[in-house]
């Protein structure tokens, strides 16, 4: 039987634009699905939701990957931050297993990356905020990642899935400052270069399809089809 592809979402067209010029060459299943769910919460949870339901057993693995703003300091535009763990505005944390083995497979490829908690905001994060998210234990923020995984955790907690970050802006250099655009070139190459890896990680975990995958603090249980970019 043939394996199923990779599901990729994208919150953003130039995400989905860069990956899909990636090297994909050797992909389990095939060319990946690439969708392009739109911004926020509301709009992955509906995208994934659909995709799932519609297409019982049609992916392989799920990757969230788009650019990201790092709360931290001393991480440089066009870094990658590798989620181990994503936080939600309620408080809960989803695990994310593939962290190290994700991070180990973009190093080996030349990329500067960092492994820790993302945290799912409702807004555009700045200033003292990414201060607080930081003390709190955040690497990164973005906007749709727990909405994927919870998701996930609903309909197909077995299914491995993996977030990824490249950073166009950091504490030092907030969005919307002179030097956003070059960062943001940086960033969208580094996505792009981020593909193989994503295609090492896939074939590495395509044998395992079953077992509970850990999901919050409170402890809930968390045919190649045409790409897609709605």
């Amino acid at each position: 039987m043939k394996p199923a592809p990779l599901l990729v979402l994208c919150a953003l067209g130039p995400e989905v634009w860069a990956l899909r010029g990636g090297d994909w060459r050797g992909a389990a299943g095939g060319p990946p699905v690439l969708v392009r769910t739109g911004v926020g919460r509301r709009r992955a949870a509906h995208t994934v939701r659909r995709l799932l339901t519609s297409a019982p057993g049609g992916y392989g693995a799920v990757v969230v990957a788009g650019f990201g703003a790092a709360v931290a300091p001393g991480i440089t535009p066009g870094d990658v931050i590798v989620a181990d763990g994503v936080r939600d505005a309620e408080g809960n944390l989803f695990a994310v297993d593939s962290g190290p083995e994700l991070s180990r497979a973009l190093k080996t490829r030349g990329l500067t990356v960092h492994t820790g908690v993302h945290h799912t905001a409702d807004h555009v994060v700045r200033g003292l905020e990414r201060r607080a998210l930081h003390l709190q234990g955040a690497l990164a923020v973005d906007m749709e990642a727990a909405a994927v995984l919870a998701a996930l955790q609903e309909i197909r907690p077995a299914l491995p899935a993996a977030v990824l970050r490249v950073v166009v802006d950091t504490p030092e250099r907030e969005l919307l400052r002179p030097g956003t655009l070059p960062a943001g070139v940086r960033a969208w190459r580094t996505l792009r270069a981020t593909v193989p890896a994503l295609v090492d990680w896939h074939e590495q975990n395509r044998p395992r399809q079953a077992g509970p995958r850990s999901a919050s603090l409170n402890h809930p249980t968390p045919s190649t089809l045409p790409q897609e970019a709605s």
